[in-house]
């Protein structure tokens, strides 16, 4: 079994665990999709212990743009550094 799919069951379990459907596990593993972002969502469900599901799709939302403004800042940064060695190539 792969990683990701070890975090997204883990994740469900912990959800299932807390009362809520499978279902809703399975959405909000697909909308993480990470396994590094499923398994902060764990950690942050076995730590805060939500009451509510609002706060655990709020969490998920600010997982995931977290995940989002980092892939911008590494697209970004490749970007950047490619134009850096195009400018600064030797003269020939």
């Amino acid at each position: 079994m792969d990683s990701k799919k070890e975090a997204a069951d883990k994740l469900i379990g912990v959800l299932m665990r807390m009362g809520y459907p499978r279902e809703f596990g399975i959405l909000i593993a697909q909308e993480l999709s990470g396994e590094k972002s499923m398994n902060r969502m764990t950690s942050y469900l076995l730590k805060a212990k939500p009451d509510r599901p609002e706060e655990i799709v709020d969490e998920m939302l600010a997982i995931k743009s977290d995940t989002e403004r980092w892939i911008r800042k590494k697209k970004a940064e490749y970007t950047n550094r490619k134009i850096n060695e195009y400018l600064n190539r030797p003269d020939d």
